[in-house]
């Protein structure tokens, strides 16, 4: 009951602390960890322990799930040069210098040392998008980040499983180094073909009250199948999510693909609160436990883990995008060379997170210098939210990269080409219903954007209409003239009809 009783209070602190980080352009995760920090410090706050492969499916699987599905395969076809040097050469360096820094400053023993380094390595996107997303920054970049959030979780914790086996084995023989090689592509192809078995069942499910809830238990079931057959589990949720994005457009209906984002995004949120929380809850047992000279050391040692894999970070990334501008081979063709300003950008945007909250969890509790490299986890990752977080926003204004991403044209262009199609459709159809969507279709603004004062009365006049059916549906309610089903039905038509009139602000949705 207690953990319950302090679940609530964080949970409540956390709906406040989500109004304060928008209101200053803050990433959540910097609050939340802030709040895990503080949530530890008050007395009698109760000891939680959760078992260690559990931890790395709860929390690692619906978010891997939930990034997967919005990140289309396009993109990952074009920026596969880039992500290949941020996912894997990226978190093969930090990995390398932390676990030397881990053997010659803090005397771990060299798999520990490399367990630390893969807990560290990879970088959590989800902050950074959540303040770039406030700011106009060319998508490429953005795009970048997003995928490296997802492909470099599956290259740490193939790391991480490797330092862990030779750990335990004294060393990796022949049959280990086979399985850790088809870990990859077997899990790839786990993900594709669970996707395209889901597929058979999808019909029976969607639309149903049930169907959210067979989204995860798949997601959980694709994450236990792989980590049985020793297959990557996060390359076989990234593919399942994106397979099953290109398949689920015109099968799910739109009622149940708005409810479906919605539980989605809260529950990707409350994992990100109970993970803090728990990581703060260790972190005072770690310290409570330690004598003073011991903390200080691990102070010490901590500090230096953050400055490697900053300066590491930003070394490699200015250092290939000048081999990019020298190389036009090692970036591709799908973007324009990124400049030293960008490199600046994306070099910046290592802040960690769940994912290595989430595999410091997952260490066995006898496991050398646990203590240690736990209370190494939690400090790289509430020093990486809180430095790199809140200057984040400031360094995109001072590298003058605030500026139009091409977005509004990209929409209005394709806009227009949908409602072109449309409105073929209606040829040779006569009656007012006809006419109805004929002007509808027509009304939709060329490849040429609209003016923002255009565009801008234009959603002020549909809002205010809506505003005044729904207080006419309201006193309509008030006054017992229409029934509780119709009711609901009206209710969800205006509120469709004002998500199509009305492009909220990505800031709205920073919890995802």
């Amino acid at each position: 009951m207690r953990f319950f009783e302090s679940l609530l209070v964080l949970l409540a602190a956390a709906v406040l602390l989500l109004q304060v980080s928008r209101r200053l352009k803050v990433p959540y995760p910097t609050m939340l960890a802030a709040a895990g920090v503080c949530f530890a410090l008050v007395p009698g706050a109760p000891k939680i322990s959760i078992e260690p492969h559990t931890a790395l499916a709860l929390f690692l699987a619906p978010v891997l799930v939930d990034a997967g599905f919005d990140f289309p395969i396009g993109d990952a076809r074009k920026l596969w040069r880039p992500l290949f040097a941020l996912a894997i050469v990226a978190v093969i360096l930090s990995a390398g210098a932390v676990a030397w820094l881990g053997v010659t400053m803090a005397g771990l023993p060299i798999a520990a040392a490399l367990v630390l380094g893969a807990i560290v390595a990879p970088p959590d996107a989800a902050a950074a998008t959540a303040i770039l997303t406030s700011v106009n920054l060319p998508r490429g970049s953005v795009a970048v980040l997003k995928g490296e959030s997802l492909l470099n979780d599956a290259s740490a914790l193939l790391l991480f499983s490797a330092a862990l086996a030779f750990q335990a084995q004294g060393g990796i023989d022949a049959a280990l180094a086979v399985k850790l090689t088809l870990a990859a592509p077997g899990g790839v192809i786990l993900g594709i073909v669970l996707a395209r078995l889901l597929r058979l069942v999808n019909p029976f499910v969607t639309g149903t009250l049930g169907g959210t809830m067979a989204e995860f238990v798949t997601c959980f079931g694709a994450w236990i199948i792989a980590e049985r057959l020793g297959l990557s589990a996060v390359l076989c949720l990234v593919a399942f999510a994106m397979t099953v994005a290109r398949t689920a457009g015109l099968r799910t209906p739109p009622r149940m693909r708005i409810h479906t984002f919605a539980v989605w995004t809260s529950s990707v949120f409350l994992l990100n609160v109970l993970a803090f929380l728990l990581m703060g809850l260790q972190a005072r047992t770690i310290v409570a436990g330690m004598p003073r000279e011991r903390l200080m050391e691990a102070a010490a040692f901590a500090a230096a883990v953050v400055v490697c894999l900053i300066v590491v970070r930003m070394v490699w990334v200015l250092t290939y995008i000048r081999l990019s501008q020298l190389f036009p081979g090692l970036r591709g063709d799908a973007y324009p060379t990124p400049s030293l300003r960008h490199g600046v950008l994306v070099g910046w945007c290592g802040m960690r997170g769940l994912v290595t909250l989430a595999t410091a969890f997952a260490l066995p509790g006898d496991f050398p210098q646990r203590d240690l490299i736990v209370l190494t986890a939690f400090a790289v990752v509430l020093a990486t939210l809180v430095v790199q977080g809140l200057t984040l926003s400031p360094l995109v204004h001072l590298l003058g990269l605030d500026g139009e991403n091409g977005l509004d044209e990209e929409l209005a262009r394709i806009r227009a080409d949908m409602a072109s199609v449309a409105l073929e459709a209606l040829e040779g159809k006569t009656g007012a219903a006809a006419d109805h969507w004929r002007y509808r279709f027509a009304a939709v603004p060329t490849q040429t954007p609209p003016r923002a004062g255009e565009m801008e009365i234009r959603r002020t006049l549909g809002l205010k209409a809506i505003r005044r059916q729904r207080e006419r549906l309201e006193a309509l309610r008030d006054t017992q003239s229409v029934g509780a089903d119709a009711f609901l039905i009206l209710q969800e038509e205006l509120d469709f009809e004002e998500v199509s009139i009305s492009r909220e602000d990505e800031r709205q949705i920073e919890e995802s």
